[in-house]
């Protein structure tokens, strides 16, 4: 990532903080307790007048280090 391309993205993260503090706030202390291998995140989105999409992924050893690098950002 450019210079430019790392600035514009630390401003959409401060927006995106601001505009959702308590999903921030929940993802810097859970992410910040790590992510020990076995671990399961879901991600759920319901649109307007559809049926809800669930997904999930359990957590690999490779997965570790590049959460904890997206985590830093």
């Amino acid at each position: 990532m450019n210079p430019m391309e790392m600035m514009q993205f630390a401003k959409e993260l401060d927006n995106f903080k601001k505009n959702h503090p308590k999903v921030a706030k929940f993802l810097a202390i859970e992410f910040g307790k790590g992510l020990p291998e076995g671990s399961i995140l879901e991600l759920k989105i319901t649109r307007p007048g559809q049926e809800e999409k669930v997904s999930n992924m359990r957590i690999l050893p490779e997965d570790q280090s590049f959460l904890s690098k997206l985590m830093q950002s």
